[in-house]
């Protein structure tokens, strides 16, 4: 059976993307206005079209992925069938060959009429922040929409108070998943904090048993490992506030974290710099690794390999998260100067209904958006997701996202990746501090 990719999210952006994405942020390279179909910045937004053509653009190429993308367009295809709709698709390079190529567009005033695009400052930074968007609060008023998402979500979309884009789904990162049949057999449980951690790995190592699979040939495993473990040592608040400039890199509770990722590297595969994160998930599987930490696109590497939620394996929130809920959300907006707005309004209206976030989320392996879904379409993982979704404190992912800046993320990604080669807490912590400076991360 055909191995799941994961949602295509992540990694430092392509070269030709960064230098795209810099002429985008110059201040002499500004957007055009708003065309009068598009309302304009501050005017009213067309009504929802019944007919035309509309060119989606995303990199949704594989697996559940293209499944649970088709899915809504057939929700969309019954509510409006005379709108033909273009899938634009750019596969490769999870994601930063997208990325690349539609960069090149805006800039070039010849956008797409919706693109897929993560909320945060993925699409605030690139995109809002230089006015190639446009605002959708009137839409979401009469959709209403303002109580139906969780408002730290829609935070992660909005810029001034106003809200850019429509978020179709919500993946969880940071979720320990453990062999079932493992932790039977030693009489442990789910460690919920490091030190537990700690003391299971000892255990595992103990047998034989590699305490924690780690897969980080394309180096964002790493971080997203790392913020996990900063989260934890952090707090929500703080671990918001060092994405954009509010608390120091240089604060002791940042080396605090390190030296537990530090630690946490000792427990896990020597041979983990070679593989890939479904890799890392294959050794859980294989009963040659007990643990793994990663976002929730586990799971449908899990179940398309035969493996039951529950049954073969269990869950919980990273050590020391439980809580809180770092969120990866996929959202869609309207850049401006399109030629067919009204066709793109039908579009994000269907998307922020129940009925399409039913049926793409089950597919893709992901939970709605909206905190009104019927957990009876959802499995028991993505059921106890749902609930801590609805309840838990929501900060962002900077491996997957990314929290800050899009010039942060790349050499943070690099300085984790050294840091899990050399160990060397000092160097790591003051490159990390040194590039979130250099980058305008922390002048924000």
């Amino acid at each position: 059976m055909k191995v799941r990719t994961v949602p295509a999210r992540l990694g430092a952006l392509t070269a030709a993307a960064m230098i795209v994405f810099g002429a985008c942020s110059s201040a002499a390279s500004p957007a055009p206005a708003a065309s009068a179909a598009a309302g304009g910045a501050g005017g009213a937004l067309p009504s929802a079209a019944t007919s035309g053509k509309l060119e989606i653009f995303s990199y949704w190429t594989a697996g559940g992925e293209a499944q649970a993308l088709a899915a809504v367009e057939k929700v969309f295809n019954a509510q409006y069938p005379n709108i033909a709709i273009t899938n634009a698709v750019v596969a490769g390079g999870a994601g930063s060959n997208a990325n690349a190529v539609l960069a090149q567009r805006m800039q070039a005033n010849n956008p797409p009429d919706t693109f897929q695009i993560h909320g945060g400052a993925e699409l605030l930074d690139n995109w809002v922040k230089t006015n190639y968007m446009q605002p959708l609060t009137q839409l979401y008023q009469q959709q209403g929409w303002m109580d139906k998402f969780p408002k730290q979500l829609i935070d992660l979309v909005s810029y001034n108070g106003a809200p850019y884009a429509v978020p179709l789904d919500v993946h969880r990162n940071g979720v320990l998943w453990y062999n079932k049949s493992i932790f039977t057999q030693n009489n442990l449980q789910p460690p919920t904090t490091w030190d537990q951690f700690f003391q299971v790995a000892d255990q595992l190592k103990a047998k034989g048993i590699t305490p924690l699979a780690l897969g980080d040939k394309d180096q964002w495993e790493s971080l997203q490992l790392f913020e996990d473990i900063l989260l934890s040592t952090l707090g929500p608040a703080d671990y918001r506030s060092i994405w954009t400039g509010g608390f120091s890199w240089s604060d002791p509770k940042v080396t605090q974290a390190l030296q537990t990722m530090a630690k946490v590297i000792g427990y896990v595969n020597n041979d983990h710099a070679t593989l890939t994160w479904d890799q890392a998930d294959g050794l859980v599987m294989q009963g040659k690794a007990a643990m793994n930490i990663m976002g929730d696109w586990a799971k449908g590497y899990f179940e398309a390999n035969g493996w039951k939620p529950g049954q073969d394996f269990g869950w919980a929130p990273a050590p020391g998260t439980t809580g809180d809920f770092i969120v990866v959300t996929d959202t869609f907006g309207m850049p401006k100067n399109i030629k067919d707005p009204g066709q793109t309004i039908a579009w994000l209206e269907t998307l922020g209904s129940v009925k399409a976030q039913e049926a793409f989320n089950p597919i893709k392996g992901s939970v709605c958006a909206r905190l009104d879904c019927s957990p009876s379409v959802f499995d028991a993982y993505s059921q106890s997701s749902m609930q801590d979704f609805a309840k838990d404190q929501l900060v962002p992912s900077e491996a997957n996202g990314p929290a800050s800046i899009p010039a942060f993320l790349t050499p943070i990604t690099t300085a984790i990746a050294q840091f899990v080669n050399d160990g060397n807490v000092q160097n790591a912590q003051s490159t990390i501090a040194a590039a979130c400076k250099s980058s305008g991360a922390c002048t924000q």
